[in-house]
Order: structure tokens, then sequence, then C-alpha cells
């Protein structure tokens, strides 16, 4: 199936593991055909790192280098109103998980745009989907253990043969590795609470607390931030200075 028009491909990557991006660009290729212009609003530390990634894919890096809130959001708001000014496209497909996005999609849709959204499992917001023509959200990592783990069948091993040489030393046993302290209870419940602080993602501070309250573990008026501060050895809040997102540390 391919959709005639010009399509759009915008790419919040603050938001989203390259997973996810890698997922939903062959999903929505396969709907509507080739896309006609695919960028990624990033940092110049994630266009680096995923340089192969985007040249495979013919993916403009739109690299931000002020490290403000939101500014990635703002910039990739800004170059979607700019690319629909003269020419409005058929689809535009904006990958993130932040619910912000809701003011950019409802004036594309006026402008007769459709607009479809994909997000991060565990990433998006109660009403992250609610602007969207269509939404959805893909997961990361699963499917992978199992293939990783399904051993191919062997050979029967051939009888070792005899040898005159004296035989080799034992090997030194590796040293026993401490046990990591037990996960608290409380730390546990967070982790249930909040599925994408199990990956090791980092996850925005607003979608953490929506999570918590509705499962009744932060109060209407606490903060988030003080919460995941009762256990700094389990959780990152970064940055450092007025934090907007939290990490796990010990997913492995």
């Amino acid at each position: 199936m391919s959709t005639p028009g010009r399509k759009l491909f915008l790419i919040d990557a603050d938001n989203v593991a390259v997973e996810v991006i890698e997922k939903a660009l062959a999903m929505k290729q396969a709907l509507h055909g080739p896309i006609h212009v695919k960028r990624c609003y990033c940092s110049a530390d994630f266009a680096v790192k995923n340089l192969a990634f985007l040249k495979e894919n013919s993916i403009r890096a739109m690299v931000n280098v002020t490290a403000g809130k939101n500014c990635t959001d703002i910039a990739l708001a800004i170059d979607a109103v700019q690319l629909c000014e003269y020419e409005v496209p058929t689809v535009v497909v904006i990958i993130g998980s932040d619910s912000d996005f809701a003011p950019l999609v409802m004036h594309l849709r006026d402008r007769g745009c459709r607009v479809e959204g994909v997000g991060q499992e565990g990433k998006v917001g109660a009403e992250s989907h609610l602007a969207y023509d269509d939404f959805i959200s893909l997961p990361v990592g699963r499917g992978r253990t199992a293939k990783s783990s399904a051993a191919a069948p062997t050979a029967a091993a051939p009888p070792p043969r005899r040898s005159s040489r004296a035989p080799a030393p034992a090997p030194v046993p590796a040293p026993v590795r401490p046990r990591l302290p037990a996960v608290p209870a409380d730390v546990e419940r967070w982790l249930g609470a909040v599925p994408g602080l199990a990956s090791g993602e980092s996850v925005e501070l607003k979608v953490a607390a929506e999570a918590l309250r509705k499962e009744k573990l932060l109060s209407r008026n606490a903060s988030s931030t003080t919460l995941f501060k009762k256990h700094p050895d389990w959780f990152e809040l970064m940055p450092s200075r007025q934090p907007n997102s939290v990490r796990y540390r010990r997913s492995s």
C-alpha cells in the first residue's frame, strides 16, 4: 500500500530509543510507501553515536547545540510548521513520547494533514495519543532474549585423542562477584508502576509521576523528584539541576 502525496517523518530523539525509530520507519514505509522528508532532531552526541543508522536510512540529523529543557521539541515544531507552510503534506509522522506535541498536531491537522504518532512503550503519557489521527506505542527489547538464547543443534563431539603430553594445569576459578543488595520493596513497586524505568531508559518525570499517581504510589500534590531522591543509589535524576527525567541505575 502507498499513500499519494508528500510524507514527512520527524523524530524527537530525546524520548525514544533507536530501536523504536527503526521499527516505526519500517512500519510507516510499509503502510504509506517512500517517505520524502526524514529528519531527526537530536544532540550532537546522539548524531555521532548513531551516524551509521542515520546514513543507512537517509535520515537528516538536525543537531541542536542548546541543552535547555524542551529545546528539541521546539526545534521539531518550528521545522514542521515551516515544512507545511507552502506545500501541505499528505501525512506527517511524529516519533516521540512527549505529550507536549499536542498543539503542533492540532495545527497540522487544521492545515489538512493527517498526523500519526509513534511513542516508546513505558514513556508515553496517558493523554499523548488524543490529538493524533493515529498513535501507537512500540516496545523496546522484546523478543531479543528468546532469539539469542535459542541454541542451534550441534553434532556429537568426537572422542578425545590420547596424548603423551602432560595434562594441562587446571583453570583458575574466576573470582566470585559480590551479590547486589536486594531491591527495596518501594523501589519494586515504582518499577512496576513505571515500566520504562526497568529497561534502564530515562523516563520523563511528569510521565513517571502520572503513572505513580495512577497506582496511588504518589499523592496528587507530592513531588516525584522528592520521591526518587529517597533512593539515590537506585535512581538518577537528570540533569542534576532542575531535573526533568529519571533513570533506574540497576537495570542490569
